[in-house]
């Protein structure tokens, strides 16, 4: 397996291990993606062994600490979703087949940001942080890595679309990717560009960033897989990256992206939301962790706000 096949395997075990899905539907994803029964159950075991070493809220200790008190939450509604402007499908032409997105633009923009969406695909999720990444005044395309096989609207169910993404070469996500950078140039010709991914989607920032992306300023990767051996020597952006306390998983290897980043000489900043979660920042999941996704996202306005201006 690749590292992004092995990510998206370990993070279907990691589910069935906290209880968000059964072990029969683990097993059928984890089926999907090539993994057999005997090493499906192998997986699951391993991740079950690592979870007796994981953090409680109530006990961890992130490995960087918060230099200011997280946001205040405004309600019951996400961060910026109050603010958000709708998104309108956009294609263009890609390396290999037109390629989808969603886009919308700000009224006032101080940056352009692309938006990588996590392992589902382009969801109604991912549109609003389009939107309230336009609301919040950067102009902001969400790409569909899917659009080569149909885009995610063909996939009925979302772990096709999962296991469709597992099966796509790192090599093709980053030309989609730069792909979609130049898509965004032209939507925003004056504006610096930014980008920013979760999950699957945070891998692939630190991805597009090992592939040099000299067009991108800014990154923010949320809680994404660090390639082996990360070499960041040819990117320009500044880096903001954000995990969280209880991912034992990724936020495993915050060390190794500290050290990459400075090995390259990039500006950056790596920050631990504490008594948070893998995927904390999605409120439409069951992780969801309002306060700390209050704080990260003031954090990534106040980041694309300084290095996209």
């Amino acid at each position: 397996m690749t590292g992004l096949h092995r990510y998206i395997a370990e993070e279907i075990a990691t589910d069935h291990v906290d209880g968000l899905l059964t072990r029969r539907e683990a097993l059928r994803r984890l089926g999907l993606l090539g993994v057999s029964g005997t090493a499906a159950a192998t997986l699951i075991a391993a991740c079950a062994s690592a979870e007796t070493s994981r953090p409680t809220a109530q006990t961890s200790k992130p490995t960087a600490e918060i230099s200011r008190a997280p946001a205040s939450t405004t309600g019951t509604q996400p961060p910026g979703m109050a603010g958000a402007l709708a998104t309108s499908p956009v294609t263009w032409p890609g390396p290999q087949g037109q390629l989808q997105g969603a886009w919308a633009r700000a009224a006032e923009p101080k940056g352009a940001v692309l938006v990588i969406h996590e392992n589902k695909g382009l969801t109604d999720w991912v549109r609003s942080v389009a939107g309230r990444l336009a609301g919040a005044g950067f102009t902001a395309l969400a790409i569909d890595l899917l659009s080569e096989k149909g885009g995610t609207g063909a996939f009925g169910d979302p772990a096709q679309a999962t296991a469709a993404l597992a099966g796509i070469a790192p090599e093709q996500f980053v030309r989609d990717l730069n792909s979609g950078v130049g898509q965004l140039r032209k939507l925003a010709p004056t504006q610096k560009i930014g980008v920013v991914g979760f999950c699957f989607g945070g891998g692939l920032v630190w991805q597009l960033l090992g592939a040099g992306a000299p067009s991108v300023s800014a990154a923010v990767p949320f809680y994404g897989p660090l390639p082996d051996n990360a070499n960041f020597g040819e990117a320009k952006a500044a880096v903001l990256g954000i995990y969280a306390a209880l991912d034992n998983r990724v936020t495993a290897s915050q060390p190794a992206a500290e050290a990459a980043l400075a090995r390259a000489g990039l500006v950056h900043e790596l920050i631990v939301e504490p008594d948070a979660d893998h995927a904390f920042f999605n409120d439409t999941g069951p992780r969801y962790n309002a306060v700390a996704a209050a704080d990260a996202w003031q954090r990534t306005l106040d980041w694309f706000g300084r290095y996209l201006a």
